[in-house]
Order: structure tokens, then C-alpha cells, then sequence
């Protein structure tokens, strides 16, 4: 066959089905005749890929069918939509189906970083046994402050972001095991409170809260979000409902991991915050109006846009088309 007698007898065909398939609005005769123009160019291209199948031809007919098939066939979402929608409704709807988790975990936390740290400030026999009374009185008067300023700011708070959303996809990943989310709050609340008792044992307890509170707010928070859905996720594999246990799994899998993903974000800040606000020489009370005011930006986020993408039925999921078929259960 002669290919270039051929393109010049339907290269009005195909330079109309261009045409079409970049059109914005397509009335029903257009989009009629947009059908019927694709399926002849199919024809068309077959017949060049039985002869020429890398040919600079056979590409140029593939993507105009491929631009023709988006129209009658619906295109997947843009990316900028795709992000609007995990922050405006996706990421708030994780964030408040598993609120009143989260605020357990931060319970918990407390209670066991007082305990610990009022049994160290009130037995002089286990402060002794974490140190000398030089080496206590480093600690709180050197180690403890230069931690936060012995870096340059950004370096540290890019230390700090990594390992603490390391931290926290691990709570939410390995979370269905329903072993290290109780071993990341454990560990994490003993030494916050062993902190703590050290500082108030030589009565400055005031030095440790003003160095701790501006990030600890929103960073341990985020600690306890990441732990609340590691749980909710470990719930839902021993109690999986009318599901079946491997289908509650993956749903719940599915939908807060999008935690992990958005607790990035939410340490990122926090990380600006211990890296660049904490050691400053701002007073203690602005310090710790800014850390108070990311919580409260965080918590307005998950209450206002959350509720609401939960009264509409986001539960952070996936969408049915990109989810995967899943089995009628009783």
C-alpha cells in the first residue's frame, strides 16, 4: 500500500477528529459524528500498524484517538483537583473520624509522663541513679538548651521533621499489630517525663515547660494522631463488623494512611516551629502563643472541614474506581 497516497486521502479525516476532540463543548451532532470519526481512525491506525507500527504517523494517529477517547469515555481528574481534595476533604475526614482516639492517646501520654516525672522529682534515690549531681546539673543547665541551638536552624528542623514523621508512619503502619503504638506512647511519655522530673527535682520545672511547650504542642499531637489511627487500624482487624476481616482491613488501611501522608505536612510545621522559634530570643509567652495557635489551626482544620466531610460520607477512602471491587458481606 502506498502509505502517503493513503495519508492524503484521510488526513481530512483525521485533522477533523483532532478538531473534535479539542473542542470545549460538543453539541449531539458534533459528538455523534466525533464517534464515528474515531472508530473509522481506529481502523485506519490498525491498518498503518500492520505496515508501518513505529512510524512517526502511526504515533501522531494513536494520541489523537487517545484525546478523542478522553471525550466520550471522561478523563480522570487534574492533579490540582486531586490535591484540593485530599487537603479540603479527604485528610480532615481521617483526621476527624479518629479525633476522640486521638485524644485518649494524649491522655495516656500525660498520665504516664506525670507519673514518671513526679517519681523522679520526689525519689532522690532514682534521680541518683540517672546521674551524678554534675552530670544532672549539665544536663539541664547545657545539653538540654543547646540541643535546640547547637545546629543551624534549618538543618534542625529538617532533622526533626524526618525522624518525627518517620515516628508517626511507623505508628500508623505497623499500627495494626497492637503492639508499637503502646510502645511508641510508653517510650515516648517516659522520656518526656524523665525530662521533666530532672527539671523540677532542681526546681526548674519553668526552663523545661519553656523550651518544650511552643513545638511539643502540635508535634506530640501529631505523635497522637499517628498512634489513634495505628489503633483505629488495629480495631478494624480484630473487629471487622459485617465485613469480612481482610476487607475491614484494607478499608481502614486505605483510609488512614492518608494520616501518615498528612502528618508530613503537619510536622513540616511543627519542625519550623522547634527549629526556628524555640531557641530564638522571642519571650517565653509569644513562644508559646505561636506553638498554641499551630495547634489551634490544627484542630479547626479537623473540626470544621472534617465534620463537615463526614456529614457528606468521606471517610478518607479511596474512591470506589481506584479502591477495587469488594465482596457483598453479610
Amino acid at each position: 500500500m502506498d502509505m502517503d497516497a493513503f495519508t492524503a486521502v484521510n488526513a481530512s479525516t483525521w485533522k477533523r477528529l483532532d478538531d473534535l476532540s479539542r473542542t470545549r463543548r460538543l453539541d449531539g451532532a458534533a459528538a455523534d459524528e466525533l464517534l464515528s470519526l474515531y472508530r473509522k481512525a481506529s481502523g485506519h491506525l490498525s491498518l498503518i500498524r500492520s505496515l508501518e507500527p513505529e512510524s512517526a504517523l502511526s504515533a501522531s494517529l494513536s494520541a489523537t484517538l487517545a484525546r478523542a477517547r478522553s471525550r466520550f469515555t471522561g478523563a480522570r481528574s487534574n492533579f490540582m483537583e486531586d490535591l484540593a481534595g485530599f487537603f479540603v476533604i479527604s485528610l480532615p475526614a481521617a483526621f476527624y473520624r479518629i479525633r476522640w482516639l486521638t485524644l485518649a492517646c494524649g491522655a495516656a501520654f500525660i498520665l504516664i509522663a506525670a507519673i514518671y516525672a513526679l517519681w523522679i522529682a520526689n525519689s532522690p534515690e532514682v534521680l541518683r541513679s540517672l546521674g551524678s549531681d554534675a552530670q544532672i546539673q549539665k544536663y539541664v543547665n547545657d545539653d538540654f538548651i543547646n540541643y535546640y541551638s547547637e545546629n543551624p536552624a534549618a538543618s534542625f528542623a529538617g532533622a526533626v521533621w524526618t525522624n518525627n514523621a518517620w515516628i508517626s508512619a511507623q505508628a500508623v503502619i505497623f499500627g495494626v499489630t497492637g503492639i508499637w503504638v503502646p510502645y511508641i506512647l510508653v517510650g515516648n511519655a517516659t522520656g518526656v517525663g524523665q525530662a521533666a522530673g530532672i527539671f523540677m527535682a532542681v526546681g526548674k520545672s519553668d526552663v523545661f515547660f519553656s523550651y518544650i511547650l511552643p513545638h511539643a504542642l502540635m508535634e506530640l499531637t501529631a505523635v497522637f494522631v499517628a498512634c489513634a489511627a495505628g489503633l483505629r487500624i488495629f480495631w478494624a482487624w480484630v473487629s471487622p463488623g459485617p465485613m469480612r476481616r481482610s476487607v475491614a482491613l484494607a478499608k481502614e488501611g486505605r483510609s488512614l494512611v492518608t494520616v501518615a501522608l498528612g502528618l508530613v505536612l503537619v510536622l513540616f510545621v511543627s519542625g519550623l516551629v522547634e527549629g526556628f522559634v524555640t531557641p530564638s530570643t522571642l519571650p517565653v509567652g509569644v513562644k508559646i502563643t505561636i506553638g498554641a495557635a499551630v495547634l489551634a489551626s490544627y484542630w479547626v482544620y479537623t473540626l470544621v472541614l472534617g465534620s463537615r466531610a463526614v456529614r457528606s460520607g468521606e471517610d478518607g477512602d479511596l474512591e470506589a474506581k481506584d479502591a477495587g471491587y469488594t465482596e457483598i458481606a453479610a
